[in-house]
């Protein structure tokens, strides 16, 4: 273990203007994005340090118009909302279409693109892509276990699973309650979690990635990896995952046993950080390791962080948010995108995959740029920057 929340605070933090250059420096970036990146999506992760456009597939595209609605909060330019409401477009015609959506990401591809249009514009295709998106979540409700499956055909034995990434797509469903006053959508999203944190938290408070259930009985089986080193391991991304998605749902729910489910989680993701604190893809993985970082994993536990200190006491705010302040500004020093002409991205260092003996992926987008690690960083900078309103 490299960290604890007492040594981190040895770390330099933020500085003044150092918000507000970063912020200004990411909107450039998004900015010059424009004129490839309206009509057509970035690539999940970057090829070389640069985004190739796509069109509305995958998990990933929502982070990007997530992106340029935090421009567009950032600096009022109608320029950044005319661009993300081009994007609602493609969203709501995905949704109605289902086109490459069977899956549970609808939180990651909605959340961020549809309702964050609706809060922030009133946009009703907005607000009714979103809508679509969580009856397709509510789909994938499977009874028997109580959790929301996260891929493959609904019912598919050998996908009768949930993953931890889950956590972020429960606020969709939170917010169909609260829109329409069905309750069932907010219901399925406890039950979720109620679930995801019997199985797939160990005692030593590190993550499964995915977990299994028999498909008969609805029992929890087993835990494996599809992104991690090993199966007993800790992905980082993943950890991260548990960190933000606990805080999200304690937000909704006030659930008085997610503040210790927070602590557990968080506290051993800081305690497995590297001495420069950008976490390696796998927390099997410490200071001195050749392996990959990424860079994401710290973004999004920071964002997690900055959420679920507005629920803590004093002290105990005080301690978490001074860890998130050394976090953010190790990723400001070490891995910000100063220089256009050599990335288009916003966050260096990231990995999508890395294959490992025990995982079932193959390298992708290793020290490269993710869209989700470039939302997340600028998610928390606009954090700090203002009293900001969650799209999640």
């Amino acid at each position: 273990m490299a960290q604890t929340l007492d040594t981190i605070r040895n770390y330099p933090g933020m500085e003044e203007g150092m918000i507000t250059t970063a912020l200004d420096g990411a909107v450039a970036v998004i900015r010059e994005n424009l004129p490839v990146f309206t009509e057509k999506f970035q690539s999940s992760n970057s090829f070389g340090g640069f985004y190739e456009p796509t069109e509305n597939v995958e998990w990933t595209t929502g982070f990007w118009t997530g992106s340029i609605w935090l421009a567009y909060e950032h600096t009022g330019d109608e320029a950044f909302k005319q661009a993300a409401d081009i994007q609602v477009e493609s969203f709501l015609e995905r949704i109605e279409k289902k086109i490459d959506v069977n899956h549970h990401d609808m939180g990651f591809l909605y959340s961020l693109s549809c309702v964050a249009a609706y809060k922030l514009t009133g946009n009703e295709h907005a607000k009714k892509a979103a809508l679509l998106a969580a009856d397709h979540l509510a789909e994938r409700y499977r009874e028997k276990g109580n959790f929301l499956q996260a891929w493959g055909n609904p019912g598919e034995p050998k996908e009768y699973r949930l993953i931890i990434d889950c956590l972020l797509n429960l606020p969709i469903l939170y917010w169909a309650t609260e829109v329409t006053g069905d309750e069932s959508y907010a219901q399925k999203a406890e039950n979720h979690i109620k679930t995801a944190m019997k199985c797939i938290l160990r005692p030593n408070n590190s993550t499964y990635h995915t977990h299994f259930f028999d498909v008969e009985t609805g029992e929890p089986t087993y835990g494996v990896t599809h992104q991690g080193n090993r199966n007993g391991s800790a992905w980082a991304r993943g950890q991260a995952w548990g960190v933000y998605g606990i805080a999200l749902s304690y937000r909704y729910l006030k659930n008085p046993e997610y503040v210790d489910l927070f602590c557990r989680v968080t506290d051993y993701f800081i305690e497995h950080l590297p001495e420069d604190l950008v976490p390696y893809w796998d927390f099997d993985f410490d200071t001195g390791s050749t392996e990959p970082r990424d860079s994401s994993a710290s973004a999004i536990a920071v964002c997690g962080i900055l959420e679920m200190a507005k629920y803590l006491d004093q002290e105990k705010a005080g301690r978490y948010l001074t860890a998130a302040d050394r976090m953010l500004r190790a990723l400001v020093d070490r891995c910000a995108n100063t220089d256009i002409t050599k990335s288009n991205g916003l966050l260096l260092h990231g990995t999508y995959a890395r294959d490992s003996k025990e995982n079932t992926c193959t390298n992708r987008g290793v020290d490269e740029c993710n869209t989700w690690g470039d939302y997340f960083y600028m998610e928390a900078l606009t954090r700090l920057s203002q009293d900001w309103k969650l799209y999640w």
